[in-house]
């Protein structure tokens, strides 16, 4: 059976633009604070120009294209996969409809060839009753195997609805996808053409200024007041975390505890019904034997020719009549028992997402565990060690490491995105938590592929190497961090 695809309503949203607006919605709450979080840093500077901060703006939106290129080429294989299942599902759902049409077919086919014999009429034959029992008996599957099967049908039909409904919202987002696709082509050409030209407007005052030895120290220190400023917020939001975890753990305990508190309320209730039900029943027992012996004496009293005065039973007046419903027709009658009282479990507002964004998603002694096993964050050649002199200025707290430009930086270990923006002296930089205190940190990337408050696992990509934020070659600047202070990577990642 073919199933036709019905057409959406043009301008209905897709799934993936729900689920997309929602997740950007999530995300405005952590930007905003590492932003301000950023301005801070720059009251504490000095309004100096800087040569490379002309370039931040396009250097910026070429990762966000980037990135968002890498993204939309995932979210169209992922689309791509449903679409085929959708398929393969639609089959299947056409076959077994089309069998279930067929079965129906054949059952009512056999009924009308049978005679449409009803119930009335077999009643109603004065045939031999054992033969009228057993057709009526007959025709009771049938009519069971009808229901089903219509039943089958029915659901089936609205299976093959729905798969259609999911089927146009897949090509839906098909379509939005690459509709967003070549947005995000022209503008990462629009701002590659436009770095080209600032670039070389500003080569030599570039130049100029990277020799500059106060510009070198005021992007480290630059640099460690973020870090310092991050493990603030980092303490924040892991203490934030663990209120909330404390909270769902009291409000578990607490509906574990009406819970209980419920159920043992129940059984005392039905201890009770018990209870009375056995009373009443001792109480019939000892009336319906009192009621015997009576009997019993006067019977005797007749035969002897004498009857004995009998005491009146003391006249009590009749409880009030309880009524009972038809399931309750035959149970004894038991006194009511109040019903024991609703429990209210405490509502509490979850904790917004934006609040435990940054908590670290690595327990404190994963990343030491890993020292001198991690893997170099890029493939290329280390031209500068941490410790060695820059010509005349400080010395290097990382190290740099040359390699292609657009390569795959991937994460050392596993740990949360706490930072990913432009920085000046560092262009498009991404920081990684790994608990514990320890960070990583990647500078002068071309694209930056992953959005604080991610999760990474060991050997993620999380950015593409370039040469942002003024530096003279393609190439990834890469530091260690313990309680914000560097230290050298040489022992613990193997370049």
């Amino acid at each position: 059976m073919a199933v036709p695809v019905a057409h959406a309503a043009p301008g209905k949203p897709t799934e993936r633009s729900k689920q997309k607006a929602l997740a950007e919605a999530e995300r405005a709450g952590l930007q905003q604070k590492l932003t301000a979080l950023k301005k801070d840093i720059g009251k504490t500077e000095s309004a100096k120009e800087d040569a490379a901060d002309t370039l931040a703006e396009s250097e910026a939106a070429i990762s966000d294209a980037n990135r968002a290129l890498r993204d939309l080429q995932q979210e169209q294989q992922d689309t791509n996969s449903k679409l085929t299942a959708l398929g393969t599902e639609r089959e299947r759902l056409s076959a077994t409809v089309k069998d279930q049409q067929q079965q129906l077919a054949q059952m009512l086919r056999q009924h009308y060839v049978a005679g449409n014999e009803d119930r009335i009429k077999l009643l109603l034959s004065g045939d031999n009753p054992n033969r009228i029992n057993r057709d009526l008996q007959m025709l009771s599957y049938v009519s069971q195997a009808q229901a089903k099967l219509l039943e089958g049908l029915r659901a089936s039909l609205k299976a093959v609805e729905d798969n259609q409904a999911a089927t146009q919202n897949a090509k839906d987002e098909l379509g939005e996808i690459a509709q967003e696709q070549l947005q995000q082509k022209n503008k990462l050409e629009q701002e590659k053409a436009r770095r080209a030209a600032l670039l070389s407007q500003l080569s030599n005052k570039l130049v100029a200024q990277r020799k500059e030895v106060g510009n070198v120290e005021r992007d480290e220190q630059r640099l460690g007041g973020l870090v310092t400023r991050l493990n603030k917020l980092i303490e924040e939001q892991a203490a934030a975390a663990a209120a909330e975890k404390r909270r769902q753990e009291q409000l578990a305990a607490a509906r574990a505890a009406a819970k209980a508190k419920a159920e043992a309320e129940q059984r005392a209730l039905a201890k009770a019904r018990a209870a009375e039900a056995e009373r009443q029943r001792l109480a019939r027992a000892a009336a319906a034997r009192e009621a015997a012996a009576r009997a019993a004496a006067m019977a005797n009293a007749g035969k002897s020719g004498t009857i004995k005065p009998q005491t009146p039973a003391p006249v009590t007046s009749p409880a009030p009549p309880v009524k009972l419903d038809p399931i309750d027709a035959d149970e004894p009658k038991v006194a009511a028992t109040p019903a024991p009282p609703e429990v209210k479990e405490p509502k509490e507002p979850p904790a917004k997402a934006a609040d435990i964004a940054l908590a670290p998603a690595a327990p404190a002694g994963a990343f030491a565990s890993l020292k001198g096993q991690m893997r170099a964050p890029v493939n290329g050649r280390v031209a500068a060690k941490y410790g060695s002199k820059r010509g005349d200025g400080p010395a290097w707290k990382g190290v740099f490491i040359k390699a292609a430009e657009g390569a795959e930086i991937h994460a050392v270990a596993g740990g949360r995105v706490v930072f990913a923006e432009w920085l000046r002296g560092f262009g498009n930089l991404i920081i990684v938590d790994h608990g514990g205190q320890y960070m990583s940190i990647y500078g002068n990337n071309q694209s930056l592929l992953k959005r604080p408050g991610d999760v990474v696992k060991a050997g993620d990509a999380i950015a593409s190497v370039g040469n942002s934020g003024g530096n003279e070659e393609s190439g990834l600047y890469f530091e260690l961090r313990l309680r914000g202070a560097a230290f050298d990577p040489s022992g613990w990642v193997k370049f």
